[in-house]
């Protein structure tokens, strides 16, 4: 409407003078409504023309969306493991600090297994204090069996010895009657010695090692008791959350809550834009926006970044050809805001939906001599143009309560 009323005033107009002062034409008679289009078709074709390229301009230059969010990061409240709640420290829309406690799972069968680990572990330290006994058991019977060795090799040798001098007063029945015996106490003595190695590798490696395993279970399931109790990680408030002791709790099926954290969203606007504004939105761009949370309020904004790539064009590998047509949204250009001054975010909470404006300004540009001349001046035409739009956002800003409240 304004750049219509804009270009009558230097079309339309001006012709409609001519041909009433100059040609002496006069409305209601030789200018009717019968015949207002041949009489004023100069101005009216001229009007037509300069009001659809004020307009393209206008809505190039300065894009406006009506897509504009506070994006705010939640936080999905769940345990490592699933099963039944045993206790429930917050209710739902309480705020809550890092670190604090927000519910606790059953341990029972967790402390079941713990405590049979200690069992285990103080079975094994007894098992040890008794082994050191059979040790010195083993080591005497090594010793025994050493000396019923030496003493049957001795009378052994002793007989030998006298066959050898006097082959009649030693039998043949009583020398392998010795011989047999130094087999015996030989035999006993591998016995005595492997039992005796084996009482020691219990006392220095297996008996640790099944410590060492009882010990692990008993970590493991004291690790699991630790994790069964969940703690908020950040600051927040805790939402959506309506667990009662008893309710199962499963990581992948069914979360406890969200935690909405306290600085998320704080600050951080993304707007959509079309994507014919894409060569046109550059970081730095200055923004205003007015949101229906907070009505008849103008907040300034700043483009702090632009994403480099639009959603709608990105591709996931899957065992079907992917065809364009079959996507129905072309997607849009997102544009991160920034506040010019943080105090006018208050009173807006995240997750507002708002309208946007950006305004081009090539006033840098200009002053560092980049753009010169004739250019110049239509870049400070083209950047004046601006305040059609923001005339237009301030219209909406006034008009929003009035369409949400009685036209809604």
């Amino acid at each position: 409407m304004l750049e219509l009323i804009f270009s009558a005033l230097i079309t339309i107009v001006p012709d409609y003078l001519y041909r009433r002062y100059k040609q002496g034409k006069r409305w209601g008679h030789e200018i009717t409504l019968f015949n207002v289009w041949y009489e004023l078709r100069w101005g009216l074709t001229a009007c037509a023309i300069l009001a659809v390229t004020l307009i393209t301009i206008i809505f190039y230059f300065h894009p406006s969306t009506r897509k504009v969010t506070a994006v705010f990061r939640t936080v999905t409240i769940l345990s490592d493991r699933g099963g039944r709640v045993a206790e429930v420290y917050v209710t739902n829309n309480a705020r809550v600090k890092a670190g604090d406690a927000i519910f606790t799972l059953d341990t029972t069968r967790q402390e079941a297994a713990a405590e049979t680990a200690r069992r285990r572990i103080e079975e094994i330290d007894a098992t040890l204090g008794l082994i050191a006994t059979e040790v010195a058991t083993a080591e005497a019977r090594v010793k025994a069996a050493e000396a019923e060795l030496s003493q049957a090799e001795n009378d052994l040798q002793r007989r030998l010895s006298l066959a050898e001098r006097n082959d009649t007063v030693v039998s043949e029945q009583e020398l392998e009657r010795l011989q047999t015996a130094v087999s015996g106490a030989t035999s006993q003595r591998v016995a005595a010695i492997s039992a005796r190695d084996g009482a020691k590798l219990r006392q220095t490696a297996v008996l640790p090692a099944q410590k060492e395993s009882a010990r692990a279970v008993l970590q493991e399931a004291e690790n699991e008791i630790a994790k069964s109790t969940v703690f908020a990680e950040v600051d927040g408030t805790v939402t959506q959350f309506l667990l009662k002791p008893g309710d199962i709790v499963n990581p992948i099926l069914r979360p406890a809550g969200i935690l909405v954290p306290e600085i998320s969203g704080q600050g951080r606007f993304v707007a959509a834009f079309g994507q014919i504004s894409a060569s046109v939105l550059k970081p730095g761009m200055l923004v205003e926006i007015t949101c229906a949370s907070k009505p008849l309020t103008i907040v300034p904004m700043i483009v702090d970044g632009v994403q480099n790539t639009i959603a709608a064009g990105q591709f996931r590998p899957g065992d079907a050809l992917v065809d364009s047509q079959d996507r129905a949204r072309p997607g849009t250009v997102t544009a991160f805001l920034a506040p010019v001054f943080p105090r006018h975010l208050e009173g807006i909470p995240p997750g507002s939906a708002c309208i946007g404006v950006a305004y081009t300004s090539r006033a840098k540009e200009i002053d560092k001599g980049e753009i010169t001349g004739l250019s110049a001046f239509f870049a400070r035409i083209v950047d004046g143009m601006g305040i059609a739009n923001a005339i237009v956002l301030r219209a909406q800003a006034i008009l929003l309560p009035v369409k949400t409240l009685v036209f809604s």
